[in-house]
């Protein structure tokens, strides 16, 4: 069992920036990691994602340049840089783990949610216009 704990959330303006973490714990922390995002009314979406080892990374159209995922193996945590936000980015951020081991040994990580099989609680994130 893996246990994620986002934190970071919160009130910001338009233009500013916030980090969310996620903290992993239980088994090894050798999982893809994702964040996906959910807005009132719509459906759960990609953000961003990267591989166990960290190399390979990539983020959604709507995000890319202004959001960065990362990964400290050695903390057991993954984070989200997200700058120039827009009110638009308001959310509630979740960060899920992928455990097969068909994406361990890709490399690679999956677009899907439903491809991740843990899930943290979530976290606010309100960005004001």
């Amino acid at each position: 069992q893996v246990q994620l704990v986002e934190s970071g959330g919160g009130l910001v303006q338009a233009g500013g920036s916030l980090r969310l973490s996620c903290a992993a714990s239980g088994r090894t922390f050798s999982y893809a990691m994702g964040w996906f995002r959910q807005a009132p009314g719509k459906e759960r979406e990609f953000v961003a994602a990267i591989s166990w080892s960290g190399r390979r990374t990539d983020s959604a159209d709507s995000v890319k340049g202004r959001f960065t995922i990362s990964r400290d193996n050695a903390k057991n945590t993954v984070y989200l840089q997200m700058n120039s936000l827009k009110p638009e980015d308001t959310a509630v951020y979740y960060c899920a783990a992928d455990s097969r081991l068909t994406t361990y040994y890709s490399g690679s990580y999956s677009y899907t949610p439903d491809e991740y099989d843990y899930w943290g609680q979530g976290t606010q994130v309100t960005v004001s216009s």
